[in-house]
């Protein structure tokens, strides 16, 4: 069986938190744990005044919603993500969309 990841694109992400709260509800943690934090960076720009990034990341809780996964559906952050900027599929695909995507990251749990 081939190794599943976490692919997002940080050029699409909006900062809307549906990635958090749908794995927060998902795996039914207590306020404040999650699988994946959103991180916002505000800093200065070439052509305005500020750049503004965030930048979501899966940490140690996230198991890629395995239970989904069995059940043939997508991660939960896949599923609500509003931007359209996370997939999930075996790393040997999403290491080539990685590829197409300078501002991107990969996460695959152990």
């Amino acid at each position: 069986m081939a190794k599943m990841g976490l692919f997002i694109n940080y050029d699409y992400c909006t900062g809307c938190q549906s990635c958090a709260v749908a794995c927060q509800q998902e795996h039914d943690f207590p306020a404040g744990k999650c699988g994946i934090t959103v991180t916002e960076y505000v800093y200065p720009a070439e052509k305005k005044p500020v750049a503004v990034d965030f930048l979501p990341f899966p940490n140690e809780l996230c198991d890629l919603c395995i239970r989904r996964h069995q059940m043939g559906e997508d991660p939960a952050c896949v599923k609500h993500c509003q931007a359209a900027c996370m997939m999930f599929g075996p790393l040997e695909q999403l290491v080539k969309e990685m590829e197409k995507t300078p501002r991107s990251a990969l996460f695959s749990p152990r």
